[in-house]
């Protein structure tokens, strides 16, 4: 696997957990870097279980919901999963004000949502 500036990948049950090292994820050298971190796990990486874990996660701009969008088509291409967890209020009302909560399948917690890649 590679190295990663912006993101770290765990493995809980054979999900791919994964954890992002910026609070506020607003620079935009900042979001296409992550943007390529993410979009080489499901092309590089191959992993189809993607869990993408917002805990501490405190903001984040417009661009990184595209960059969330990209991953979710790829991962989807690949005939993976993605799934989203630990997102703090104002993260979730944006998914949902975009309409995006239609799109990414959000969890409360990390648990909930390894259960549900079983299912």
């Amino acid at each position: 696997m590679a190295t990663h500036r912006r993101i770290t990948v765990s493995d809980n049950s054979g999900v791919s957990v994964v954890r992002f090292v910026d609070k506020k994820i607003v620079d935009s050298g900042s979001i296409e870097q992550l943007g390529e971190e993410l979009n080489s796990l499901a092309t590089v990486d191959k992993l189809n279980k993607i869990l993408l874990n917002f805990d501490g996660v405190e903001f984040m701009s417009s661009a990184a919901l595209n960059k969330l969008i990209s991953l979710n088509t790829k991962v989807k291409a690949a005939a993976g999963r993605l799934k989203l967890c630990c997102l703090r209020a104002e993260i979730k009302e944006v998914f949902t004000i975009t309409r995006l909560d239609r799109v990414f399948d959000l969890r409360k917690t990390e648990e909930e949502a390894i259960e549900a890649f079983k299912l």
